[in-house]
């Protein structure tokens, strides 16, 4: 982003509903390189408590809008060094309030390659154009065989080419093409067709399809736009022709300034706007109502997959259990791999008890010694190929182990396990283990800690997106690593466990300074201090500050190193502290700070602010961190779902009330992991009694829900659940 840009930030202030000072000061902290996590976190007092979300708008916003304001100089210095500016003209410039509008008025005056107009007016015909729009009495052929010449061969090309520079002049009228933009937005449909063979194929419901661009729902346009691209449809914009015609009509009678009364020329006058009409202007307005379309059906993709990720990122952690994750497969054998608490690997081994090898004794004896040596607590099996007979396998053989012993199990969306366990990171964690046991270890650890496995994996390849391979990956992968960094800075990270791949999430810092950290931590030993950072290769003063409240010591000698208190606010906290009659070394030891603090009402937040010279957000925070120095904000969150039992889809039968996991939620609803080999999906007019206007209003990714199956389709797979009327 160009921060030289001035620009207005009213506009800004006024779309985010926030007051003017606040916008400023936001801007102003962006442009001098602060993180929009620390800014978010550290800086409430000067935005007025901006979230990181809101944040993120404001710099999306930020920089359209200095994008216009550097177009709008390149066209003022290109119509300047052309000897084309105007007064007129750079008023309308200046005045443009869109990206559009500026092409529309610097369309004429754009270097182009040669056109008809071009051609014509190369051969001395723009001043029979201009004879023709006045509109005379005169006769057009009499006049055009003055224009007769080597390449004018007759009358009628001369009036052909003269009909060419009127519509080109029609064209570049940005007047003319905003009021027809606004005709083809009011009235044009959106249609397709099949092509002969795929008429009952895939996309057989767009066969025939029209609806009106204004009301195209996002993830059609995106199924349109992929069935155009893969030759099965073609598409097209219809607007209302008749009303389009008559406003370029009646615009080439305004181009010569006559309206009264019949001239011999209107009828090359109307060849010419008719031929403006289907040959330049349509053809460019369908071009535009396409990318618009596209535009916002990418955008909402963007905004559900960051929904989903974000509650995906967000689940609770399985905290100190052993877990064994299951890599499900037929011919190869389901792969094991057994990790720690803190996710260490223990071991790994293979079993091959699904066809075609059915040695089903031999893996019960295994796994159960497994779990004597390591006291599992949970499974995790991964949902691909073979998950529904490996989940059956498990089912019964827990049933053969003392109920004080036996582990509960869940299924783990195993999107992108693949794609990590081939990667060079895989390689390098686990360079003697094979890619399906790296594949098993990574489904092992997300159920212990899903943020700091997950975010090993490119986050596209989760599975928890609509149309993610259809939009554009370079702004995906942009608005996905904001959602990643967001949910990091949120929760904080461990400085003396934290993989290089978490730490470069941090506000501040990026793969290079975290592999930094990393190496320090193995040549010096585990962090004691926060201070210490400043010792590490290429972080200095300004990252410090901008990573450091979000960097956790949980054994540090200092007790507010454990906490999310930024260094910065550490004088403030301790004479908070002293002013309660507090110790520092009772925070995190015993209830004594908590009762006190608990106590504490918002006049004394207010007076105690003040008193320490301090912003009342910051000591909220402040206070709140000192109260649960330890908190995860994710253990506020419902446990995963574990089993003890599973279910066939032979076994489903409508009106059967049911325990399920969100696994993806789209525009059109969601998909719920019942216990089957199939999701089910919830329609989104099934997920409530109420109207919804999104799925992601009711659920998320990885929430608990009760359902109630509506419809089976074993033959098709296909689950049909509702969330209405299930307590």
């Amino acid at each position: 982003m160009d921060t030289t840009v001035q620009i207005p930030l009213e506009p800004l202030a006024s779309a985010l509903r926030r007051p003017l000072h606040r916008v400023e000061a936001a801007v102003r902290l962006m442009d001098e390189g602060n993180t929009i996590p620390f800014i978010a976190r550290y800086r409430k007092e000067a935005t007025g408590g901006m979230d990181d979300e809101e944040l993120r708008n404001l710099a999306e916003l930020l920089e359209k809008a200095r994008n216009l304001e550097s177009r709008r100089a390149d066209i003022l210095r290109l119509l300047a060094e052309q000897g084309k500016l105007t007064p007129e003209l750079e008023a309308e410039v200046r005045q443009a309030a869109t990206l559009q509008r500026l092409e529309d008025l610097y369309r004429p005056y754009r270097p182009r390659r040669t056109t008809r107009a071009s051609i014509a007016k190369e051969r001395g015909l723009e001043p029979l154009a201009d004879w023709l729009l006045q509109r005379t009495q005169g006769d057009p052929e009499q006049e055009a065989r003055k224009y007769v010449s080597d390449e004018v061969p007759d009358a009628a090309a001369a009036l052909q080419g003269a009909r060419d520079i009127v519509a080109e002049r029609l064209s570049d009228d940005a007047d003319l093409r905003e009021r027809l933009r606004q005709i083809v937005w009011q009235t044009g449909l959106l249609c397709t067709a099949a092509r002969e063979n795929e008429r009952s194929g895939h996309y057989a419901m767009y066969a025939d399809y029209s609806e009106p661009v204004r009301r195209v729902p996002p993830h059609r346009i995106l199924a349109v736009n992929r069935g155009e691209r893969e030759e099965a449809l073609t598409v097209r914009v219809v607007p209302d022709e008749a009303r389009c015609e008559a406003v370029v009509l009646r615009a080439v009678r305004e181009l010569g300034g006559k309206f009264s009364g019949a001239s011999p020329a209107d009828e090359h006058l109307e060849l010419a706007a008719l031929d403006a009409w289907k040959r330049p202007i349509l053809p460019s307005l369908e071009r535009e109502v396409r990318a618009a379309l596209t535009e916002k059906g990418e955008e909402q993709a963007y905004a559900v997959f960051r929904e989903n990720l974000r509650s995906l990122l967000l689940q609770p952690p399985l905290r100190g259990q052993v877990v064994m994750g299951l890599d499900p497969a037929f011919r190869t054998g389901v792969k094991v791999a057994i990790v720690g608490p803190t996710g260490r690997l223990l071991t790994t081994g293979v079993i091959y008890p699904t066809a075609p090898h059915c040695r089903t004794a031999e893996a019960e004896e295994r796994m159960s010694e497994w779990v004597r040596r390591y006291k599992v607590t949970a499974i995790a099996i991964g949902n691909g190929t073979a998950s529904r007979e490996t989940e059956q396998f498990v089912a019964a053989w827990l049933k053969t182990l003392p109920a004080s012993a036996r582990p509960a199990y869940t299924i783990v969306s195993e999107a992108g396990a693949s794609v990590y366990s081939a990667s060079p990171l895989a390689k390098e964690e686990f360079p003697d283990l094979d890619v399906s046991e790296r594949s098993a270890v990574s489904i092992a650890r997300r159920l212990q800690d899903p943020l700091a496995e997950l975010v090993k994996i490119e986050p596209r390849s989760l599975g928890v997106g609509q149309y993610q391979h259809d939009v554009d990956g370079k702004r995906l992968a942009e608005v996905l690593r904001g959602v990643v960094e967001a949910s990091v800075n949120q929760i904080g990270v461990d400085l003396n466990t934290a993989s290089v791949e978490l730490l470069s999430y941090v506000a501040g810092l990026g793969p290079h300074v975290a592999q930094n950290i990393v190496a320090y931590r193995d040549e010096h030993g585990p962090f004691t201090s926060r201070r210490q950072l400043l010792e590490v290769k290429r972080l200095g003063p300004r990252t410090f500050e901008q990573c450091a409240g979000f960097l956790r010591i949980p054994d540090a000698p200092y007790p507010l190193d454990r906490t999310p208190i930024h260094p910065e606010s550490y004088g403030i906290a301790e004479a908070l502290l002293a002013a309660l009659g507090l110790r520092l070394n009772q925070v995190g030891d015993g209830d004594a700070v908590a009762r006190t603090l608990g106590r504490l009402r918002e006049a004394d937040i207010a007076r105690l602010a003040q008193e320490l010279g301090c912003g009342e957000p910051t000591l909220r925070d402040i206070v709140e961190a000192l109260m649960r120095p330890g908190r995860d904000p994710r253990d506020d969150l419902p446990p995963p779902e574990l089993r003890s039992d599973v279910l066939a889809i032979d076994d489903l039968r409508e009106g059967m009330v049911l325990t399920g996991t969100v696994r993806n939620v789209v525009d059109f609803g969601a998909f719920v992991d019942i216990g089957v080999q199939q999701d089910g999906l919830v329609h989104i007019s099934e997920l409530a009694e109420r109207y919804v206007q999104h799925p992601l209003d009711v659920v998320s990714v990885g929430q608990s829900v009760r359902v109630r199956v509506l419809h089976v389709d074993k033959e098709r797979g296909r689950i049909s659940l509702s969330m209405k009327g299930v307590s």
